[in-house]
């Protein structure tokens, strides 16, 4: 009997370990499984209307569409202070699950330009890089301008107080880009500020300035109506998209520049809320909408999450680090 009590009591222990393993498992299948508890703000640290904007909401449409979601993405503008506003507001979030921003290169030109903000991105959680997007160089079709030689001769000949270049606010990558211009040709424009790339195209096709360095996405529809013009490509190669548009490489000037279309959280947020939102980006990657929107829009699709993320985020921080000093934006 007491054989028998002993082997029923070691079964009880059994049983109840098992059970315990058990709730234990659920437990971390549960916490595995985090999901929205309401909308999530998707922030844009941009205007409306320009490639960062254009993105966003793109990513927000997929993701509505095919339910990749159980709550709503809202997309939120806060392009204020070339970013400022948005970085500030994702830091203020720390620990928010359901807080995400789309970024673009602001996020390293930014908190550089304004140390005041008190913006480390080291801090932020990297949740997806889904594509890197492209520069042209473009003008008002109107223009008698059909190369960057026709271009550098006009602009010489208009003169830098009058030759007026349409970007996106000042020490950003618009303005970068135009400084390698600059650089490379030996030439000046008046740089023009404006709150969006899409405002920046608009005044190009409206007479308002005299060339942009626009995103393929942002001139697209106004270079279809025959309105603009693309001159050359900040690429290594030629963009599909326009096969007939020569790279500066080719025109003898190895003038290459990216845009990161990355997604972040804010700091402090839990593992499974991290894995929850790259699941949801790595479903928009793989989606068709994604892929065809990126072929026709001249991006690079360029998928990278984790700490391989944020190691590429340092990298290009000290690399626009350095391009602003030569600029002159920062010391």
């Amino acid at each position: 009997m007491k054989n028998i009590g002993r082997r029923a009591f070691a079964l009880g222990i059994s049983l109840a370990v098992g059970a315990g393993l058990s709730m234990t498992a659920g437990v971390h299948k549960a916490a595995a499984e985090w999901k929205p508890q309401k909308p999530v703000e998707f922030v844009i640290m941009a205007g409306q209307g320009g490639g960062a904007d254009r993105l966003a909401r793109l990513i927000q449409s997929i993701i509505e569409k095919n339910d990749f979601s159980n709550q709503p993405f809202i997309p939120i503008n806060k392009g204020g202070g070339s970013g400022a506003e948005a970085l500030r507001y994702l830091k203020d979030k720390e620990g928010d699950p359901h807080v995400i921003m789309a970024t673009l290169n602001s996020l390293y030109t930014t908190p550089l330009r304004n140390p005041e903000l008190g913006v480390n991105i080291e801090e932020y959680t990297p949740i997806a890089r889904l594509a890197e997007d492209t520069f042209l160089l473009w003008v008002n079709s109107e223009k008698d301008i059909k190369s960057v030689d026709d271009y550098i001769a006009a602009v010489n000949t208009m003169g830098s107080d009058n030759w007026k270049m349409g970007g996106t606010g000042s020490g950003q990558e618009d303005s970068l880009v135009t400084g390698m211009l600059e650089a490379a040709y030996g030439i000046k424009h008046t740089y023009i500020p404006f709150a969006g790339g899409g405002t920046v195209a608009k005044n190009l096709v409206g007479g308002h300035v005299e060339s942009t360095v626009n995103n393929p996405s942002e001139q697209l529809g106004f270079f279809q109506a025959g309105k603009s013009r693309p001159l050359a490509a900040f690429t290594p190669e030629r963009l599909a998209a326009f096969p007939d548009v020569p790279t500066f490489k080719e025109l003898g000037h190895d003038l290459v520049y990216y845009m990161q279309r990355s997604v972040i959280a804010p700091g402090g947020i839990d593992p499974e809320v991290q894995a929850f939102y790259e699941g949801v980006f790595q479903k928009v990657n793989d989606s068709a909408e994604w892929k065809e929107y990126t072929e026709s829009k001249s991006l690079n699709r360029a998928w990278l999450t984790g700490d391989d993320l944020m190691a590429y985020f340092v990298g290009e921080r000290e690399l626009h680090r350095k391009l602003l000093m030569e600029a002159g934006e920062i010391k």
